[in-house]
C-alpha cells in the first residue's frame, strides 16, 4: 500500500503541484509566467477570485481558499487525511521558525508522523498538523489570485510530508517543474 501511495503521490505532484518550496526567500517573486494575468494552470476557483486588497483578506475568507485546496485533492489523498487537522495561524510561533534558516519564511509546516514512518504499534494518537501561514503568504503575494495559488503550493507541499516525503525529494519534484496547479 505504501508503494502504491508513494507512486500516486508522485502522480499528483507530477500533475498538480508547484514548482516553490514551501520554504521561499524573503526577497523572493513569482516568475512571470505565474503572474496573476496568466490563466495557464490554474484552478478555475482562483480565476473566479474578484479583485480587492489581498493584505487585509479575513482569515475566514483565508481559511475558506485552504479548505478548498484540500476538496480539490484526489479522493485517494483526502481520504488519507483522516486524522489530520489542517489549521490557519498567522504567523509561525518561535519554536515553528527554530526549524529553518535564517533568511527563510515559511508558509507552512507539517507537524506529526508521516504514514511511511509508522508502524504497527502507531495508534491512539493525536492528529497531525498541517499549519498553513496566512501572514507570510500574502506578504510573498501580489493579488488575491496569487495568495490562492500560493494556498494551494503549500497545502500540496505539506500533504506530501504527511505521505512521507521529505524536503529534498519534494525539491527534486518541484524543479522538474510538476508542482503546478492543474487548469480546470
Amino acid at each position: 500500500m505504501l508503494v502504491v501511495l508513494t507512486t500516486s503521490l508522485h502522480a499528483i505532484m507530477l500533475a498538480a503541484t508547484c514548482r516553490d518550496s514551501h520554504l521561499a526567500s524573503k526577497s523572493g517573486s513569482a516568475p512571470a509566467k505565474d503572474l496573476p494575468g496568466s490563466r495557464r494552470n490554474v484552478p478555475a476557483f482562483i480565476r473566479t477570485i474578484a479583485k480587492g486588497d489581498h493584505r487585509t483578506m479575513t482569515r475566514e475568507h483565508f481559511e475558506e481558499l485552504v479548505a478548498q485546496a484540500v476538496d480539490d485533492l484526489p479522493e485517494e489523498f483526502r481520504a488519507e487525511l483522516e486524522n489530520v487537522d489542517v489549521v490557519v495561524q498567522d504567523y509561525p510561533d518561535r519554536r515553528q521558525l527554530a526549524r529553518i534558516g535564517r533568511g527563510m519564511m515559511l508558509l507552512g509546516l507539517y507537524e506529526g508522523v508521516p504514514q511511511a514512518k509508522r508502524t504497527q504499534g502507531y495508534g491512539m494518537v493525536l492528529p497531525d498538523r498541517i499549519v498553513i501561514f496566512q501572514k507570510p503568504i500574502e506578504d510573498r503575494c501580489r493579488s488575491e489570485a496569487e495568495v490562492a495559488t500560493e494556498i494551494v503550493k503549500v497545502v500540496r507541499h505539506e500533504i506530501a510530508h504527511h505521505f512521507g516525503l521529505d524536503d529534498a525529494e519534494l525539491r527534486r519534484i518541484e524543479a522538474k517543474g510538476y508542482n503546478r496547479p492543474r487548469r480546470t
